[in-house]
């Protein structure tokens, strides 16, 4: 039996796979939950110790035997959060997250500093947003100086469990995209932007490697405290997205990959750089060599976990319900900014049920109405796409959203393309694993990503939703009532 394994950390949950990749299926896979930090002013936190822990739980769940024949390891992880810590690699505070809006302060000081947004786009291809983590390094240095003035590591998540695995402190020009603090056209980091941090920010950071290169091999430390081979090569891995992209096959032009869990995500994969950031579109670079232009809600499960609560629903009578009601919900729209939002950008974003009337306040119309407003945002994007000349053939679905037939078919008539959906789940903990698959095939000689994904990445036929003309129509006008309810709204939480 020949495998790889792969490490999914995400906001919710650590998942670990292993995968035989003779026989192109998953043998075995692990998970633990993840804790949340969350307080009112935005702050969304995790704590080190707590990955340190989702290693041990996860590899002590598999079983010995398979974890024998493991050749490769590649880790996947939520993108942006900052792990400081010290020359000892002992975090000096917590994980500020993605999702962590306290930082406007920061974004606001930076940008001024920089000369503008436009200056910032040109320096990064991206705007300086709350989610992303240079903000984030300014925010210790002025909250927590102490603790800034002993920072050796600047590393993002899944850099701190390749860091656990190898003792190697490298970053990849995926993830290192998303930091804010690198100019993705060019493939380095910026020292404008790090100057203004701070200084001495520039010579903290790590060493950056190609995607298709090791991070590093499995240390004895790390092969005694979660029984894997040691020697065995860690592949550069990457940010949740980046791996979601291996892991649904998006590693060539056309090809959109959409992801419907806590955040939403809408991204594709170039082979040149891309980008839209005033209209929510990151200038990315993917972790497989190419760009990978990403848009990125802050709501999107979010959205309807709240509405089922409020119901108090499962999720088979939220879409029961939701089934009930026509599309458009007949008027009823939800504005979902239970988290503040990151596009558009509305870090102090609050939801909202409008479009109420006497007629049509019902919880079937409120149900659907919950699943239609974290695809109209997709929608953003995908126009964003096709104005950059993208020419989009059809999205791969992932994430919890693309487990319900009713939220797919939405999805295909909002987006009025084709919802294919990979017969794998776990997207970004098999990316990790094909990635690991794609670092150890090019040990030995030159592999391509884009044969070995069409290899490994199948899809399940039973699962595909294609647009139906009335219903695009109907959601035609939907989508410009969404919008123009949201121009109404933005000004609120500016």
């Amino acid at each position: 039996m020949k495998t790889v394994a792969g490490i999914d950390l995400g906001t919710q949950s650590m998942k670990v796979v292993i995968y035989d990749y003779e026989k192109k299926e998953i043998i075995e896979k692990a998970s633990c939950p993840m804790e949340l930090i969350s307080e009112a002013d935005g702050t969304r936190e995790q704590k080190a110790e707590w990955f340190d822990k989702g290693l041990e739980v996860c590899f002590g769940k598999l079983s010995a035997e398979n974890k024998k024949t493991i050749e490769a390891i590649g880790v996947s992880g939520q993108q942006h959060g900052f792990v400081p810590l010290d020359k000892d690699g002992k975090a000096l505070y917590n994980i500020k997250l993605w999702c962590d809006t306290a930082t406007t302060k920061q974004c606001a000081e930076i940008t001024k500093k920089a000369g503008g947004d436009k200056k910032v786009v040109k320096l990064l291809g991206n705007l300086m947003l709350p989610g992303f983590t240079a903000p984030k390094i300014l925010w210790l240095k002025e909250n927590k100086p102490e603790a800034f003035k002993a920072l050796k590591y600047i590393m993002l998540p899944h850099d701190y469990l390749n860091w656990k695995l190898t003792g190697e402190y490298v970053m990849e020009y995926g993830d290192a995209s998303g930091t804010a603090l690198f100019d993705s056209a060019n493939r380095c980091w910026s020292k404008k932007i790090c100057d203004i941090i701070d200084g001495n920010l520039l010579g903290l950071l790590p060493k950056l490697i190609e995607p298709s290169a090791p991070a590093g091999k499995v240390s004895a430390e790390a092969a005694s405290a979660y029984g894997i081979p040691e020697g065995i090569p860690v592949s550069a891995g990457g940010g949740d997205n980046m791996m979601g992209a291996v892991g649904t096959g998006t590693v060539a032009d056309g090809f959109l990959t959409m992801s419907m869990g806590t955040s939403g995500t809408l991204y594709g994969y170039s082979d040149k750089p891309i980008n839209d950031p005033a209209n929510g579109l990151s200038g990315f670079c993917s972790s497989t060599g190419g760009w990978l232009p990403l848009l990125c809600t802050m709501n999107c499960t979010v959205a309807t976990e709240f509405v089922r609560g409020l119901f108090q629903m499962d999720v088979k009578e939220l879409d029961g319900e939701a089934a009930k009601a026509p599309c458009g919900s007949e008027g009823v729209l939800v504005m979902p900014f239970f988290n503040g939002e990151r596009t558009p950008n509305l870090p102090n974003g609050r939801a909202s049920i409008t479009g109420l009337t006497s007629a049509n306040t019902n919880r079937a119309n409120i149900a659907r109405a919950s699943l239609e407003s974290a695809v109209f945002a997709m929608r953003g994007g995908l126009d964003a796409f096709r104005k950059l000349g993208f020419k989009p053939r059809e999205i791969r679905l992932i994430g919890g959203g693309s487990k319900s037939p009713l939220w797919r078919q939405i999805a295909a008539d909002i987006m009025n393309l084709p919802i294919r959906v990979p017969a794998l789940d776990e997207a970004a903990a098999l990316g990790g694993a094909v990635q690991a698959l794609w670092c150890l095939k090019n040990m030995n000689g030159k592999c391509d990503i884009a044969e070995l994904c069409a290899e490994h990445i199948t899809l399940d036929t039973s699962k595909s939703a294609d647009p139906i003309p009335e219903n695009v129509a109907a959601y035609d006008k939907a989508y410009a009532e969404y919008n123009k309810v949201l121009d109404q709204v933005a000004p609120l939480y500016v």
